[in-house]
């Protein structure tokens, strides 16, 4: 059974925004890698064929415009997927010390997940808040801002114990924390 199988109203509501032309229909991509990527945490090979059928297009356009955002996961991803930005921002803030930490605390490289399947980790380009650097993303979730070692390992234990990000609690009081829907929580 294919992913979209069961999924026809979402997809005819998906492609009645777009020109019903065969470049309008491929406009649909982009929502398609995103439903797949929100329900199934990445993007198999054999959705890459599905979408690539429904499109009239090939599996490698697919591809190419996976590999153009970090968001979209070819590999298999933990439960809690942590994005290091590594620009220049980040990277002066100390993403390279973060990124070594995050290694040897879990164990894992990219493209790896933790043997409990809660952990995947991925260093990306800039995310965007370079005035809050070094910041970590889990998941599509809001971004965890000024991280240290020791705001790293608080919420590598929260996310452990189940915690929703915005119920971790992060030490030190520097900047943003964790931003919901625009407001600043746990600050």
């Amino acid at each position: 059974m294919g992913f979209f199988d069961d999924k026809q109203d979402w997809l005819r509501g998906v492609f009645a925004q777009y020109p019903d032309t065969p470049q309008g229909r491929r406009a649909a991509l982009m929502p398609m890698l995103r439903r797949v990527q929100q329900d199934e945490g990445w993007i198999s090979p054999e959705r890459q064929e599905e979408i690539a059928q429904i499109l009239g297009t090939t599996a490698t356009e697919v591809a190419g415009v996976m590999s153009f955002y970090s968001y979209y996961q070819a590999l298999p991803t933990g439960k809690y997927h942590l994005q290091v930005c590594a620009t220049l921002s980040c990277a002066i803030g100390g993403a390279d010390e973060l990124w070594d930490e995050l290694v040897q605390e879990l164990g894992i490289l990219r493209g790896d997940v933790t043997p409990d399947g809660l952990f995947s980790i991925q260093k990306v380009e800039c995310l965007g808040s370079c005035h809050t650097a070094p910041v970590v993303q889990v998941n599509d979730e809001p971004y965890v801002e000024c991280v240290t070692k020791a705001r790293l390992h608080a919420l590598l234990r929260g996310l452990r114990e189940g915690k929703r990000l915005e119920e971790i609690v992060l030490p030190g009081k520097v900047g943003h924390e964790v931003h919901v829907r625009g407001e600043e929580v746990g600050v």
